[in-house]
């Protein structure tokens, strides 16, 4: 796809953009490997996985709660004086973790209270960059947002799980905390593109945003998403050991993945007209048709097949997410407003995950891919809702030009 590279570099040739993506990806790897590198710390430790699934649930509960706090700081203080802050506590609570100096669930919460929100500051400042005329390739960098973030999951769980499998179970966690420190530092020094402050008054007037349903229509859809995650994570695993062959399960996420990372790519590069609210529909719904077949497929390979059409939705949903939460909120609750975002889809992982084991065992793994195209059917309701919010000549037009051309805001 030369169009897309095309795209891309020139996205990434914006002054500026490539300084503070490039550590926001190496930061992103490192957050992906935070929580199972504290699952094979804790558990060469203890011995025990039941030890080391309470520290890390631990440690994603406290991101959750935590990250739109932080995000709320970022807003008032800038993203320069509450990173290193961030960044300081959070290679404490580390060391704390690695040296067994307190409890290690205290640890884990520690560690993920202080986790810095990378992907919502980098979000935040292609906003601010692509601002005004250039606000029509904010897809695009949202899409290069997404990539990112594919990449770091499916690489950095893996690198950790081959430290651990070499007898160096403590090594994981020391690396993702070096990338979190480093990417978080570099970050920082790049002052060049930090998104301005807002006065007081604006800020107080701005955070009344967060509680209109434009908004909060994005964080349910984020849940719904989560929800979505955290079922299909569990089902695919069981299909997998239900038929005899648990090897299979790494095959089936493989192509979930690989099609998860061509759908955001595409996606990113695709030149995008009309309604950001109308492409979400499309994507729901289009997620929900792919889903829905898993309720009753059973052969591996259609079951792959199937996996595969879900992965090409997923990236086009959490970029357009990210699309309209920008175009709904002002900037100077814009960095809590992407936190918020995380948060719910982190809140549906965890609880989608946990009801979806119940149902797995009373009803096998298709009673858990029901679950999960449930969610998928969750999001289209929520997406077709938000064609009503305003009209289409405005679904497409960034928060900050609208105030510029008189549009009432969204």
């Amino acid at each position: 796809m030369p169009s897309a590279s095309a795209n891309y570099r020139t996205l990434l040739r914006t002054k500026g953009a490539a300084a503070f993506f490039l550590p926001t990806a190496v930061g992103r790897l490192g957050i992906a490997m935070t929580g199972i590198g504290i699952v094979w710390l804790v558990h060469a430790r203890t011995g025990s996985y039941a030890a080391a699934g309470l520290v890390t649930g631990g440690f994603a509960v406290a991101d959750a709660i935590a990250g739109p706090q932080i995000g709320r700081l970022v807003d008032l203080f800038g993203q320069t004086r509450v990173l290193y802050c961030a960044v300081g506590a959070h290679a404490g609570a580390v060391a704390l973790l690695l040296v067994g100096a307190v409890p290690d669930l205290v640890a884990g919460v520690l560690v993920g209270a202080t986790l810095p929100q990378l992907g919502a500051l980098s979000a935040a400042r292609w906003s601010a960059l692509l601002s005004g005329e250039r606000a029509a390739a904010l897809p695009t960098a949202f899409a290069l947002e997404a990539l990112a973030n594919g990449v770091s999951y499916m690489a950095g769980p893996a690198l950790v799980s081959v430290l651990g499998a070499a007898g160096r179970p403590g090594s994981g966690a020391l690396l993702a905390a070096a990338l979190v420190v480093g990417g978080g530092l570099a970050l920082a020094a790049q002052r060049r593109t930090t998104p301005p402050l807002t006065c007081r008054a604006e800020r107080r007037h701005a955070g009344r945003a967060l509680l209109r349903s434009v908004f909060l229509r994005q964080v349910a859809l984020g849940l719904a998403l989560g929800a979505f995650f955290g079922a299909m994570q569990v089902s695919v695993t069981a299909y997998a050991v239900g038929r005899g062959a648990p090897d299979t399960a790494a095959l089936l996420y493989f192509a979930a993945n690989c099609t998860n990372l061509v759908g955001g790519w595409a996606y990113g590069a695709w030149r995008h007209g009309g309604s950001p609210r109308r492409h979400q529909a499309v994507a729901a719904a289009c997620l929900t048709l792919a889903s829905l077949p898993l309720i009753f497929l059973d052969a591996p390979l259609a079951v792959g097949a199937t996996l595969a059409l879900t992965g090409l939705a997923v990236p086009v949903l959490l970029i357009l997410c990210s699309v309209v939460t920008e175009s709904a909120v002002p900037r100077a609750v814009l960095t809590q407003a992407f936190t918020w975002g995380n948060s719910a889809s982190a809140a549906g992982i965890a609880g989608a995950a946990a009801v979806a084991g119940r149902v797995v065992d009373a009803g096998g793994a298709h009673g858990g891919f029901g679950l999960a195209a449930g969610a998928s059917v969750v999001m289209t309701v929520l997406a077709l809702s938000g064609l009503r919010d305003s009209s289409p000549n405005m679904l497409s037009a960034p928060a900050e030009t609208k105030a510029q051309t008189g549009l009432p805001p969204t």
